[in-house]
């Protein structure tokens, strides 16, 4: 600083900064430094000019701090089931993206799990001209352009980045309200354009349940497999909530620790004690194969006029083939849909008894041990036209 006027330039080209939250704070001889205003020069984009006044000649220490997009960050999973796939071991990771346009070195970074309103509108505040926008139609400014110095910094930072050997972080949990925030030891060098995976939490030994669905309307005639567990202290975890994010599962195959892949889904935010069940595709190793052994119609009923036939019933004999074809057990759950809520089902007395699950569907749920092979077979009449009233 200069005792008396001063003006400090600052530019933003070629990022996503949005203007109109910059703001100058003197952390040195605040009590002699006082800001007066920051324009905006006509005519000119990207560029703002505080105007300062000291009482003092000598340097000071400022911040300057403003809001940007273009930056961001997801969650995703890594999951890996024992070899009787009743225990999974948990790693998550975060990755934070930086294509703000701004280079940004030895940074903390904070990640907020939650909904922030104001950040909806970064992105159209950093792109409007004039800063605050004035009535009219302004044509596009030309871009600036960047220097061949700042690139060369770019290229230095980002060998630097992926040079450096990186130890874990310890990442530091809070809640504030609706909202979490994750604080991540340290400091992080992330260039423009780049991205960097930074650990969040191992667990092992999270206890899951492995069930295999077959539902024809849903899944087609292939069976598919799910897999769930419970974000509580009864599964090992429970201390916070979880992002939502891409889950990768996988299965130990051996002593020596390979794995094998399974299947993947993707998960919505994960409140504590909050069930989460995944979605990892079709199975090969299980099979349901239904068959329609009998089919015949009876109890017609008819008009008043006594010439047209105004109800029956459909009376249908199935037979379910359920294979595994598997090294451990499995279980399984059938979904039969019905077209209405007017029908009757019946087993045979030592058969596979069905789970009522609303007006038109039931369930079979059975256990099969590894290489084996199970039939059932049940009776379906279903009520059409007026026997739907009898």
């Amino acid at each position: 600083m200069k005792k008396g006027e001063n003006k400090l330039q600052f530019s933003w080209a070629n990022t996503l900064i949005d203007p109109t939250s910059l703001e100058l704070i003197a952390l040195g001889q605040a009590d002699k430094i006082d800001v007066l205003d920051l324009t905006y020069p006509p005519r000119v984009k990207d560029l703002g000019l505080w105007n300062i006044n000291s009482q003092f000649s000598g340097k000071a220490p400022v911040e300057i701090t403003f809001f940007t997009s273009g930056i961001s960050w997801r969650a995703y999973y890594l999951g890996t089931l024992s070899p009787d796939e009743k225990k999974m071991k948990v790693e998550g990771y975060v990755r934070v993206t930086n294509n703000s346009g701004e280079d940004y070195e030895d940074a903390q970074v904070r990640l907020i799990v939650g909904k922030i309103h104001i950040l909806d509108e970064i992105v159209r505040l950093a792109r409007r001209y004039p800063p605050y926008g004035i009535p009219g139609v302004y044509p596009p400014m030309a871009p600036g352009v960047r220097v061949e110095e700042r690139r060369a910094k770019r290229v230095r930072m980002a060998k630097a980045a992926l040079a450096e050997l990186e130890e874990a972080k310890e990442i530091k949990k809070e809640g504030l309200s609706e909202y979490f925030l994750y604080t991540i030891e340290g400091t992080e060098t992330i260039p423009t354009g780049w991205s960097k995976r930074l650990p969040s939490f191992k667990q092992d030994d999270v206890p899951v349940m492995n069930l295999y669905k077959y539902e024809e309307e849903r899944f087609g005639e292939q069976v598919v497999r799910f897999l769930s567990f419970k974000n509580d202290k009864a599964h090992n975890l429970g201390k916070e909530p979880l992002p939502g994010g891409l889950i990768k599962v996988f299965r130990t195959v051996d002593r020596e620790g390979h794995v094998s892949y399974i299947g993947q889904d993707s998960s919505k935010y994960i409140p504590v004690e909050e069930d989460v069940e995944l979605n990892l595709g079709g199975a090969r190793d299980i099979k349901v194969e239904p068959k329609l052994m009998e089919y015949k119609t009876s109890n017609y009923v008819f008009a008043a006029s006594g010439r047209n036939i105004s109800g029956w019933d459909e009376e249908k004999s199935y037979e379910v083939k359920v294979s595994n074809y598997r090294r451990i057990p499995v279980k399984v759950e059938i979904r039969r849909n019905f077209p209405h809520q007017y029908w009757e089902l019946t087993e045979e007395k030592d058969g596979l008894k069905h789970e009522k699950v609303d007006l038109d569907t039931v369930k079979f749920t059975l256990e099969l041990a590894p290489n084996t092979s199970r039939t059932f077979t049940y009776e379906l009449v279903l009520h059409q036209g007026d026997r739907q009233q009898r």
